[in-house]
């Protein structure tokens, strides 16, 4: 009798060892297990007929690479620090989003409460979002050297940023590749020559109202050091611009935002936008905008129509890290309604 209980337990345990793995396999990110289970339990329990028949959404998130996770004992994870973003201009796109679109010479205008950011594109083309991973890992470290300058265990942090090749793609989540390492000093030279002009408006002495105007690339300079017989990148030095080492090192209170690490393997641009834009936005609650605001806000040169089939698209595989999007009726248009996922378990019934 006790022999077979023994093997009773060992086949609850093997089959409850499945369904956790099951469970894990299917969990969208942002979903703590048990947010998951309760998902995958109640999706089992709905009878197949009354499950609505519609075409299965493509995966917004691409495949992390072998390596991602892998640490080396023996040499410091610089890439192992909380991303952050300045969170001034997470609501606007000062990037392409398009991947083939280099949109060489191009200008993007941003209008703001208080003035607008213009966005100027060099010979080598707009910055894309994916570049952009570069100036989010170095905002990262120079939040945290910063936190620990307030905190009186390091000195100040300057403006430039020492990183080994090898991390920067650990911490943008990119394999190791030959490609990779091209891809890099290309991605260098389209933040340098990718200017954000700032001009913003404000009460000067007197009454009158005084117009500022400051002009900096996404990164001030860069320096790269590789080897001469194969050009294969070793270790590169990036000099961020002022506006953003203001924001983090010399604010009183820095602005900045952790993003979670599942946003380097978001594959579309526009889907990293929506979900800069949700962080910003909605933070632990919820946020709703409009989808021409949305289309304004991401400089887009598709069409609106274009812009709205891949804005559905993104909605209907609802799997951006830390937020679920939803679709409602207004009264100039549809609008994106963003949800933090803990928000949204918290509800009541």
């Amino acid at each position: 009798m006790q022999k077979q209980q023994t093997a009773l337990d060992k086949i609850k345990s093997t089959a409850l060892s499945a369904q956790r793995k099951a469970i894990e396999a299917q969990a969208r990110p942002g979903e703590s297990i048990q947010q998951a289970q309760s998902r995958f339990l109640q999706e089992s329990d709905e009878p197949e007929m009354d499950k609505p028949k519609k075409q299965a959404a493509l995966s917004t998130l691409r495949q992390a690479p072998d390596s991602d996770g892998q640490r080396d004992f023996f040499i410091p994870a610089m890439w192992d620090v909380s991303t952050k973003d300045s969170r001034s201009l997470m609501d606007v796109a000062v990037f392409r989003l398009s991947k083939r679109d280099k949109r060489a010479g191009e200008t993007i205008r941003h209008v703001l409460a208080d003035g607008y950011v213009e966005v100027k594109a060099g010979p080598d083309g707009m910055a894309s979002i994916w570049d952009y991973d570069i100036v989010l890992m170095a905002i990262s470290y120079l939040a945290e050297g910063a936190k620990a300058y307030r905190a009186g265990r390091a000195e100040k942090p300057g403006r430039v940023f020492r990183p080994h090749i090898s991390d920067v793609l650990k911490f943008c989540r990119r394999s190791d590749g030959g490609r990779q390492y091209e891809e890099i000093e290309a991605a260098l030279d389209r933040l340098k020559n990718t200017t954000l002009k700032f001009v913003r408006t404000r009460p000067g002495k007197g009454g009158r109202v005084v117009r500022e105007a400051d002009a900096e690339g996404l990164i001030s300079n860069y320096r790269t050091i590789s080897y001469a017989e194969t050009g294969r990148l070793m270790s590169v030095e990036i000099e961020l611009p002022t506006w953003i080492y203001r924001e983090v090192v010399d604010a009183k209170h820095p602005e900045v935002l952790t993003i979670d690490p599942a946003f380097f393997l978001i594959d579309l641009g526009i889907g990293r936008f929506l979900y800069r834009l949700a962080r910003r936005a909605a933070g632990r609650g919820s946020a709703k905008w409009s989808y021409e605001t949305i289309y304004q806000r991401s400089g887009s040169t598709g069409t609106f129509k274009k812009f709205t089939y891949a804005l559905r698209q993104i909605i209907a595989a609802n799997d951006l890290p830390e937020y679920t999007l939803s679709e409602e009726g207004g009264v100039s248009g549809p609008q994106l309604l963003m949800t933090h996922r803990g928000a949204t378990m918290e509800r009541p019934d």
